[in-house]
């Protein structure tokens, strides 16, 4: 097994070539020649030694012999559970000893003569032929094909696993240079075993059985790491077990690398599909046992928006996007319930890892998309247990990341319960030698291990794990939003200055010049008293446009009210028609009652003493239960897991200020000098 440095100094060797594409490519192209070369080499090294049984057998084959069966007969001459095959007579090796001037033409048979699964790669998916053109017109396609032949990819050397380690150095540092999102290609390897871990970790019985067949599926598969490592987990647990890999990727090169490691290591190719999973399901009517993703972050949905809401809206539950859609910047939990509508309805159910930022946890109030969807899965009883893990984990970003687990098969100590494990303390990380982009830590295996028992062990805060983790009923993260309002208080005058105010409004500015001159006489004739009783003043206003028989619309009525008004803390209440308290709608207030707690008591206890005359819009109402107030569910860790970390003393500020003055004051000397 090679280690991790030897797969960066391969990953180094490898990106050698880019010092010969300098000039011809730009730095975001180096990747579009290095990544399907790598393909292409690897499969060479894989079909080399099968090449002559390959040529053979393309010899017997009977005239008129349909596609599947012509692939059947020359996938059993390669042999093993390789299904790709290549009928060209060249090979990296043969091509070496070739006119160097007929390179171009015989790489192109060479790839033109793959079985039809891999050729549709390099031609549509990598635009392979596109490169090899400009490689030879720029004068350095043998160049770079030399160095191509140097690298031993053969399975003896490096496993696929280690392919996909070599692969993830590759893309980071071809995102690197090109200012490219390296995390929207791959998760870094110790990430993934730890979800495949919390997934499998309490399955124990399941898959010990003889003869079991687990379907494993990434809506999001990249260059295929999570589905590589739940295969490579589940072997190594059972190694009768059967395991069959699906997936989905939107990014055509990541797409090819995925596909080509599955025709290598004998999974149907077939089953993992080129697209947008959001809106073209390739596995629409398959449902798996276990689902782990990692999709983009904080990426907006916006330009695929209307296939999504009519999805939603017109078949709601019976769709994928039921519960609602979260806001159109953040698409991360369409791909969540995406999973969860995949989820086996049997005995087995299904098991969901997914990581997320965040914003999943607590962005959107009561009745947004974001809170119903949370609500949808919380009342549902799927959320097994959020971790929360360290920062700077990443290659493409530095934020807090959690990994969400759901089931649709939750034991019974663990219905109606959450478990948060908080993963993201100095116990569960160590710094790595150097910082590859934004990643400067990694989970060493024993704190994978460590937080793999918390969750295994359904541990709590009172089992000797501290502040890490801590069990919540499902209604603790629920409370209702309740319309709190105060009471209209305001006070009427006629003074110069409402009345100046009362003039630039536009429905007095849209009267005629008459008009305008009447009323503004009623006004003044109503001199400089204040009334604190809007009715008082009413009566006050009516009786000056009688004296001086002068006849106003509602409209211009409700102008000048708004104008001459204020609001006054020691005016009269407002009484609407039916005799009721009129709102203040600039002091209307929301409070958040925790599920558990009826709302009257809550108000009683925290909104009548301090404001007397408020009361609770009862008409203000949850859309789905019809009760008082807004259903809104969100998971806070910061508020689970607070830490109080008490400010420095003064002495040791002022030690650290003295310390940095004298150092300026050295600066200074030595630019003086």
């Amino acid at each position: 097994m090679m280690q991790r440095e030897e797969i960066r100094s391969l990953g180094g060797f490898v990106w050698s070539v880019a010092d010969i594409l300098r000039g011809d490519f730009k730095q975001s192209e180096y990747g579009k020649v290095i990544l399907p070369f790598v393909v292409l080499r690897r499969l060479d090294c894989i079909l080399e030694a099968s090449k002559p049984q390959v040529l053979d057998a393309a010899k017997t084959l009977p005239d008129g012999v349909d596609e599947a069966t012509r692939d059947m007969i020359l996938f059993g001459a390669v042999g093993g559970n390789v299904k790709v095959y290549n009928l060209s007579r060249f090979t990296f090796a043969t091509l070496k000893g070739q006119d160097p001037g007929q390179l171009h033409q015989n790489l192109v048979d060479y790839i033109t003569k793959f079985s039809g699964n891999v050729r549709d790669i390099f031609l549509d998916k990598f635009l392979f032929t596109d490169q090899l053109k400009r490689l030879k017109d720029g004068g350095i396609l043998w160049n770079v094909f030399q160095r191509m032949t140097e690298i031993d990819l053969h399975p003896d050397r490096v496993t696929n696993i280690e392919m996909g380690y070599l692969f993830e150095e590759l893309i980071r540092r071809f995102s690197e240079i090109s200012n490219e999102t390296a995390g929207e290609h791959f998760t870094p390897r110790e990430v993934i075993r730890l979800i495949v871990d919390l997934l499998i970790a309490n399955d124990d019985t399941k898959l010990t059985k003889r003869g079991i067949i687990r379907q494993v599926y990434d809506p999001a598969c990249g260059t295929g790491g999570m589905l590589a490592l739940t295969e490579e987990a589940l072997k190594e647990f059972n190694p009768s077990i059967r395991v069959e890999l699906f997936g989905q990727e939107i990014n055509g090169e990541s797409f090819g690398i995925c596909k080509s490691d599955m025709l290598v290591t004998g999974h149907d190719p077939e089953q993992i599909a080129f697209g947008n999973t959001l809106t073209q399901d390739a596995h629409k009517d398959k449902r798996f046992h276990y689902m782990l993703s990692n999709p983009p972050y904080g990426v907006d949905w916006k330009k695929y928006q209307e296939p999504i809401k009519e999805e939603s809206d017109t078949l709601g539950f019976s769709g994928r996007f039921g519960a609602g859609t979260p806001r159109i910047s953040d698409g991360q939990l369409l791909f969540l319930q995406h999973m969860i509508s995949k989820m086996r309805d049997d005995e087995e159910g299904s098991r969901i890892g997914i990581v997320m930022n965040g914003s999943p946890l607590f962005t959107g109030g009561a009745g947004s998309g974001e809170s119903e969807i949370r609500r949808w899965m919380l009342e549902n009883d799927w959320v097994e247990a959020i971790v929360a893990l360290p920062t700077d984990l990443f290659y493409n970003t530095g934020i807090q990341t959690y990994v969400w687990l759901l089931t649709n098969r939750k034991p019974a100590s663990r219905q109606g319960k959450v478990q948060l494990i908080d993963a993201s303390g100095e116990r569960f990380w160590k710094p790595i030698r150097k910082s590859l982009g934004s990643k400067r830590r990694e989970i060493p295996d024993e704190a994978r291990a460590d937080i793999v028992r918390i969750y295994e062990g359904f541990l709590n805060g009172g089992s000797g794990e501290g502040d890490v983790a801590k069990i919540f009923d499902i209604t603790d993260f629920g409370y209702r939003e309740i319309r709190v309002e105060h009471p209209l208080r305001l006070n009427f005058q006629a003074s110069a200055d409402r009345v100046a105010r009362f003039r630039d409004d536009r429905t007095f500015i849209r009267l005629s010049e008459d008009e305008r001159e009447e009323i503004e006489v009623v006004l003044l004739s109503l001199g400089d008293k204040r009334f604190t009783n809007r009715d008082a003043f009413e009566k006050a206003l009516a009786k000056a446009l009688k004296a001086e028989a002068v006849k106003i619309g509602g409209p211009v009525k409700k102008a000048i009210l708004a104008a001459l008004s204020e609001r006054d803390e020691g005016a009269d209440i407002c009484i609407d028609k039916d005799g009721y308290p009129e709102p203040d709608t600039d002091l209307r207030d929301h409070e958040l009652v925790p599920l558990k707690e009826d709302w009257r008591d809550y108000v009683a206890r925290e909104v009548t003493p301090f404001v007397p005359g408020a009361w609770v819009d009862e008409s203000y109402r949850d859309a789905r239960d019809r009760e008082i107030g807004r259903v809104g569910y969100e998971i806070n860790f910061n508020r689970y897991f607070y830490r109080y970390v008490p400010p420095r003393s003064l002495e040791e500020i002022d030690a650290e200020l003295k310390a940095l003055e004298a150092e300026i004051a050295g600066l200074l000397r030595e630019v003086v000098a």
